[in-house]
């Protein structure tokens, strides 16, 4: 068992801390709000710091899964950030979604100070880490990722490295991708299904066994024909994701055409006031553009 800190609870780390407590390791977390630390502790049994570099001394491994690139950075650099507290031969796992330039960036400043960096995005939602069913796509060094496995274990059921620092977080770009793509035409063909008089939903469950199916079109055509979208992952956190990797692959000279315009389709949705509907809620748009109340 390791001596580890979770940096970040938000309703995926909240979740992912805990298993690594029921596990048997040593944690201790850091919240930007305190209270939710101290909450987390009195839950699970563990311990809170109030600065990331308080809770990162003597660890073994750092997880974090915070917002953005400015919120990783924060809770990273400076003198209360993580590298100021972090011993050499450490390693930082960070399950945040973030572009690959501030990855790298951060993996090189760690570097300066013997300390190990993999990037290590996750999918499988709220549930997946609730469940410690989470998909991680890994980048870094083939040792750090080998020493950081077993501990991401206890709340992944699948985690794989696909090459150096930054590969993870072009991984989860792909995943992004294929998202969006799946939703939008799921819409499209619930909505055609709904305007052809068929029942959506019996319809959904039979497409769903064959090739046309997915995850998204088996745990989601329900909640979208009954219109119920305060669950999931947020468009909000979506459009984030779609702005690093479209800006991934305008650097890389790729046009991403399907990716791009489903990205204005989400910024519909955030017109409707859907900025923290599920991303499933791209159907909200057809129902607004044929007149319907959303």
């Amino acid at each position: 068992m390791a001596k580890l800190a979770f940096l970040g609870l938000g309703v995926m780390g909240y979740p992912m801390a805990g298993h690594l407590k029921a596990s048997g390791h040593d944690v201790t977390v850091y919240n930007r709000t305190t209270a939710k630390a101290e909450k987390w502790a009195e839950d699970h049994g563990g311990s809170f710091a109030p600065t990331p570099r308080e809770a990162v001394e003597g660890c073994d491994f750092v997880m974090a899964c915070v917002g953005n690139d400015d919120d990783l950075r924060s809770v990273v650099t400076g003198a209360d950030g993580a590298l100021a507290g972090m011993k050499g031969g450490a390693i930082f796992v960070d399950h945040t979604t973030v572009s690959a330039i501030v990855t790298e960036e951060m993996a090189a400043q760690a570097a300066q100070k013997g300390i190990g960096w993999v990037d290590a995005p996750v999918s499988g939602g709220q549930a997946g880490a609730e469940n410690g069913q989470l998909a991680i796509m890994c980048g870094g060094d083939e040792a750090h990722f080998t020493a950081a496995a077993p501990v991401m274990e206890c709340y992944s059921k699948m985690t794989e490295r696909f090459g150096p620092v930054g590969s993870g977080q072009k991984t989860k770009m792909v995943n992004q991708i294929c998202i969006v793509g799946a939703i939008q035409s799921i819409s499209e063909g619930l909505y055609f299904a709904m305007k052809a008089g068929l029942d959506p939903k019996k319809v959904a469950n039979l497409v769903s066994q064959g090739a046309g199916g997915s995850w998204q079109l088996a745990n989601r055509a329900g909640t979208m024909v009954d219109n119920e979208f305060n669950h999931g992952f947020a468009v909000d956190w979506m459009r984030k994701d779609l702005d690093i990797a479209l800006t991934q692959a305008d650097e890389m000279g790729l046009s991403l055409p399907v990716t791009a315009l489903v990205d204005q389709f989400y910024a519909e949705v955030q017109q409707l006031g859907g900025g923290r509907w599920d991303t499933s809620s791209l159907i909200q748009r057809f129902r607004r553009m044929h007149g319907e109340e959303v």
